[in-house]
């Protein structure tokens, strides 16, 4: 059967069985056949065996693979679930097996660099706008998918597993990208919003990750509510400068990609960025938290290339360069929160 011509029978596809990518794949389950991919074997073999893996449940009606090729062929529309570190990786793997008519849509919360060969983050002090790229832009890069559109929102995969009311914002260029998702995803208990500025959306979701660590930070230290208004709004003008200088627009930070997540995340324990934040305060070295968390805390690279990418620009942001000096400089986390709240900030809001 010609696999075009049978698209109303075809799966939708989940790459990536993490947390989030599992919460996906059940939402999914509900009124769609899904397909999920995971690279190790034996994980696959569990989930099509018992419906269960790595502690966490899968609709019985789904499949896995570990084939790229298998899940391309079985499904036009695919989610992609894949930590930032191993994003580009994953989708050279798929990238001989895409075609024009599939429809992508991301959910990673992260940012990959575009460097020439033997170059790393740790190699180079500066980085320039063009060698950052987003999630869609890494798709784009390396396939030749057209229809792109991304996840991003207050999308604790805790909550959305016990099926708390959520809601998440579907963002692409394309039109068609953002009805199918909200069409998928949509349910009594789960909206789906449309954003046309992907890569603002994408931006809010990266960046919101920092604050989320600073405000663990101050949890861990014990420090009041009063603080915590005070980092969270001073966070999100430094979200909004810093989008603006990456291509993204004000009103997407301001929107559920922006404010809505960087709440959710900056109170919530289930938050893996929150908890680096915490425990970092608390006395534990970021060697031992990242040895001991399952998955990856995104916040942590994004600081990384913000600080080389602030280099190249004449852009403060006090919040992601302390943070910088706390993580990798031994500055300590006490004295950095002393320097925040006397920093000049002598405008409330300047970006309206």
């Amino acid at each position: 059967m010609d696999s075009k011509n049978s698209s109303n029978v075809k799966k939708i596809g989940v790459v990536g069985v993490g947390s989030f990518g599992t919460v996906i794949a059940n939402m999914l389950a509900e009124k769609s056949k899904v397909m999920v991919y995971a690279r190790k074997e034996e994980v696959v073999e569990e989930i099509n065996r018992s419906h269960h893996s790595q502690g966490r449940n899968f609709n019985e009606s789904i499949v896995a693979t570990h084939d790229p090729e298998e899940i391309c062929a079985s499904c036009d529309v695919l989610f992609f679930m894949v930590p930032s570190s191993g994003f580009q990786e994953v989708v050279r793997t798929f990238s001989p097996y895409l075609h024009p008519y599939h429809l992508l849509i991301h959910g990673t919360k992260g940012l990959c660099l575009n460097l020439s060969p033997g170059e790393s983050l740790e190699t180079i002090q500066k980085i320039k706008r063009n060698q950052i790229l987003t999630m869609s832009e890494v798709i784009q890069q390396e396939t030749v998918a057209v229809r792109v559109g991304c996840l991003a929102g207050p999308n604790l995969s805790k909550e959305l597993s016990q099926g708390q009311p959520a809601a998440t914002v579907v963002a692409s260029k394309y039109n068609e990208v953002i009805l199918e998702g909200q069409r998928l995803l949509r349910s009594e208990k789960f909206q789906v919003y449309g954003n046309s500025d992907i890569i603002g959306v994408e931006l809010s979701g990266v960046l919101k990750n920092i604050i989320a660590i600073a405000s663990g930070a101050l949890a861990g230290l014990g420090l009041g509510e009063n603080a915590k208004g005070l980092l969270i709004s001073r966070g999100m003008v430094e979200m909004v400068h810093l989008s603006n200088a990456l291509g993204g627009s004000v009103k997407s930070v301001i929107g559920l990609a922006g404010i809505g997540d960087l709440v959710a995340t900056c109170n919530s324990v289930d938050s893996r960025n929150f908890t680096v934040g915490y425990r970092l305060a608390k006395g534990d070295s970021l060697q031992k938290i990242q040895s001991e968390m399952e998955e990856v805390a995104e916040g942590i690279n994004t600081i990384k290339i913000i600080k080389a990418f602030l280099s190249t620009t004449n852009l403060r942001a006090p919040i992601t360069e302390n943070l910088h000096r706390v993580l990798f400089e031994d500055l300590e986390i006490e004295e950095a929160l002393q320097f925040l709240m006397k920093y000049p900030f002598n405008v409330d809001v300047d970006f309206v």
